[in-house]
């Protein structure tokens, strides 16, 4: 179900229709004004549509990139030049980035223009809806939205310039960290009694009340940080608000995969808010989600997966975050693609035909053109075989096989484009429950008689047929969440909180502290004079 997509259509054309005009005196022939639009129900909604597709349109890209390949839980190495890109991705595995990377320019950018628009659509709908009950609902909405994309600015790069009137072009300062926090929480706090309080189909892809709730209780437990004061009884009473509310069940271990799968969507009983994809948007201007089957299958694997398009396959994990999916009972390891692969029978061994140079560029024989055919391995270790200035395997067969690849989000084989049917959560029940747990453990108190353990089981048990735990700890917490969470997203923000950000893993050694903010981008600087490079770049 990707209800929420049908409201894109419309509020880009009037997008593009307001600020399409650049020559003052062609005569004006249409305006969209308050007066003439948005005028009832179905176009109050339609005009709150394009804060939804901005979100969409980088929520699988510049912050998935960010967060993730800069942890040990991706690794995007280059293979024979591929993938080498200006080293985007190896100064995120490296924390070498600068103010000139591109996925941090491209995360400061999506997040500011998400904000932009969503001051934008709260003007409108301020000046156009009549007061009631609709008004105060659907502006709520887009102030979460809104609150969301500065928790996410506000997390990345700490201190950043807080606007929140639309038609302000003024060069603003950057606030800090402490008073963006304050401001999220207040938005939320503020729009909570004004959400809409069901889930489901009716508010699927749109903020509900739990979703606000949800997001406090992430502030909250990462407010030590972002403040330097903890919030944890206040995370475990916004946690408790969304578990009280009766809303939510965690998958059972049967149906775990599937919360990923394309056809996935409102049924899903964990997810409390998760960003919809379709492919066919692409009519209107915004790429479904494609940043996993495209970058994560082998591209021996189109057949397995009966893919119309070659994946490419450039991004892997490394052996240190793989090591944490340990238990053989877990249906969690079924998210990855490892060692000698089979068909989908589970018999038929997946088979590459090349030469002997085409599967080892430095074979040395004299029969260097001849027939070669191997049955895909996929291996664990990373090895810059080609190049370790340019962090390259190199471009034959053992390079392109090597990482493990992840699949939680299976490849879409409806889809007749590299782009997905699957919805991406981002925020799900689970992480409700193991960060009430961590939460008591960092020193709030239980609360609904649910101890730390008994939440940690009550996640396990619905994802492992091993015997429950007798106790956890936080080392124990930040492993399962590596497990629960992987390619979700959250695997920077963990490591952080748990103070595994500085430490070493695959060929990243730095230590520096003041990388767990990024910089500035160039682009940014260039635009807002106002702004100040953050310390340490």
């Amino acid at each position: 179900m990707k209800k929420i997509l049908k409201y894109i259509g419309l509020p880009v054309l009037m997008v593009g229709l307001l600020y399409s005009c650049e020559d003052l005196d062609v005569p004006i022939t249409t305006q969209l004004t308050p007066e003439v639009f948005p005028q009832n129900s179905t176009q109050y909604i339609q005009t709150a549509g394009p804060v939804y597709a901005a979100f969409r349109g980088e929520f699988s890209f510049a912050w998935w990139w960010s967060q993730s390949l800069s942890t040990d839980e991706s690794i995007m190495p280059a293979r024979g030049g591929n993938w080498f890109d200006n080293r985007n991705y190896i100064a995120m595995h490296y924390h070498d980035w600068t103010p000139d990377n591109g996925i941090i320019g491209s995360l400061w950018d999506w997040t500011s223009k998400v904000i932009g628009t969503s001051n934008q659509a709260v003007s409108i709908l301020n000046t156009a809806m009549p007061e009631g009950a609709e008004k105060k609902t659907l502006i709520s909405e887009l102030k979460t939205m809104r609150a969301i994309s500065y928790f996410m600015m506000m997390d990345s790069y700490g201190d950043v310039p807080l606007d929140t009137v639309y038609g302000d072009f003024t060069a603003h300062v950057k606030t800090s960290r402490k008073e963006v926090f304050n401001f999220i929480e207040k938005e939320l706090k503020k729009a909570i009694p004004n959400l809409n309080a069901a889930s489901g189909v009716a508010t699927y892809g749109r903020p509900n009340k739990q979703t606000a709730n949800a997001l406090l209780a992430k502030l909250y437990l990462n407010a030590e940080v972002y403040t330097g004061t903890p919030r944890y009884d206040d995370a475990i009473a916004a946690c408790d608000q969304v578990i009280s509310s009766n809303l939510y069940n965690i998958e059972p271990r049967a149906t775990y995969l599937q919360m990923f799968y394309p056809n996935n969507g409102p049924q899903m009983k964990e997810f409390i808010f998760a960003v919809p994809y379709d492919p066919t948007a692409t009519t209107v201007g915004f790429n479904g989600q494609m940043y996993h089957s495209r970058y994560d299958v082998p591209r021996s694997e189109r057949a397995k997966f009966g893919l119309s398009f070659t994946p490419s396959a450039p991004r892997s994990t490394i052996p240190e975050f793989y090591a944490l999916f340990n238990d053989a009972n877990d249906i969690r390891n079924k998210q990855w693609l490892t060692g000698l692969q089979f068909m989908n029978d589970g018999v038929t061994p997946v088979t590459v035909t090349t030469t002997k140079k085409g599967y080892d560029q430095f074979y040395t024989g004299a029969d260097g053109s001849a027939a070669y055919t191997y049955q895909v391995n996929l291996t664990p270790d990373i090895i810059l075989r080609q190049s370790v200035t340019l962090f390259d395997l190199g471009n034959d067969e053992i390079a392109w096989n090597m990482g493990y690849r992840n699949i939680k989000f299976y490849p879409d084989a409806t889809s007749t484009s590299r782009n997905q049917n699957n919805d991406v959560p981002f925020l799900r029940y689970s992480d409700v429950l193991l960060m009430k747990a961590e939460a008591i453990l960092r020193g709030g108190g239980v609360t609904l008689g649910q101890t730390p353990i008994a939440l940690v089981n009550m996640v396990r048990s619905n994802r492992t047929t091993s015997a429950a735990w007798s106790s956890v700890t936080l080392e124990d917490l930040y492993k399962e969440r590596s497990r629960e969470f992987a390619q979700e997203a959250w695997h920077r923000n963990d490591m952080i909180r748990f103070g595994k950000y500085e430490g070493k893993w695959g060929y990243k050694t730095n230590s520096e502290t003041y990388r767990r903010v990024f910089p500035v981008p160039t682009n940014a600087l260039v635009l807002n004079p106002a702004l100040v490079q953050t310390t340490g770049y």
